[in-house]
């Protein structure tokens, strides 16, 4: 599997098939057509280290506690469009930690933003002063 400039062995994906849930008639009886693919991402010889690192930083529900990715595809009625929905969505998930975020950079607030603020502050606290019941009658 070709993700980028990153190549995943076909050996290091587990897919298991089981029947899958909602309408479908007797199809859905009788036939395993949900993917539940399983990707290690913390023993994956293919991934860089900052990569596998990024991925596994990520809080995704679908990461086990012990780094393993688990999705589960059953949108469509045959399997092996399951099994290219559920791959589809590996390729995303693994492009998604190719990238490194670019570090934000501090800036202070200009004197106007800080005068706009303060002068904002001030007209709140005129407001909730003349709520206050002091000179009614």
């Amino acid at each position: 599997m070709q993700i980028g400039r990153l190549a995943i062995d076909d050996d290091e994906l587990i897919e298991r098939f089981v029947r899958a849930s909602g309408p479908g008639g007797q199809n859905v009886n009788k036939v395993a057509t949900a993917v539940e693919l399983r990707f290690d991402i913390a023993r994956s010889p293919s991934l860089p280290e900052p990569v596998r690192a990024r991925l596994l930083a990520k809080r995704d529900r679908r990461v086990t506690g012990d780094g393993v990715l688990v999705l589960s595809a059953q949108r469509f009625r045959t399997q092996e469009r399951n099994r290219e929905d559920a791959r589809t969505r590996l390729a995303a998930f693994i492009e998604s930690g190719l990238h490194a975020p670019t570090p934000r950079i501090a800036t202070k607030p200009t004197r106007g933003s800080k005068e706009r603020r303060l002068g904002e502050k001030r007209g709140r606290a005129s407001i909730k002063q003349g709520r206050s019941g002091r000179g009614w009658d």
